[in-house]
């Protein structure tokens, strides 16, 4: 096959296709590094993950009782589940105030 000689209207539609081929997967390339798409895919697994905290600690306060039984009473857990989320949430804010600076 090499040996042939190949048409040059063949070759210039591979070189063509190759060539909007290639523009193609540098087109890709630059919408996956994009900083500001890479920014919402983070913010978006940011909110999937805060959405499975929330999940999480529903599920620990949907008993509403402490470990001695008194109903009403907050359980350990969800105060420290509580502090975690405010602090995840002042470190997210105090960062998206410094990227916007």
């Amino acid at each position: 096959m090499a040996d042939r000689a190949r048409d040059p209207e063949a070759l210039e539609r591979e070189i063509e296709r190759t060539r909007l081929e290639l523009a193609r997967n540098i087109d890709e390339l630059a919408e996956r590094v994009n900083p500001r798409n890479v920014a919402h895919r983070g913010a978006e697994r940011l909110k999937e993950e805060a959405g499975q905290v929330v999940k999480t600690v529903q599920s620990m306060v949907a008993p509403a009782e402490s470990g001695d039984g008194e109903p009403g009473a907050i359980d350990r857990r969800v105060v420290l589940a509580g502090v975690g989320v405010a602090a995840g949430l002042t470190v997210l804010l105090l960062w998206r105030r410094k990227r916007r600076r």
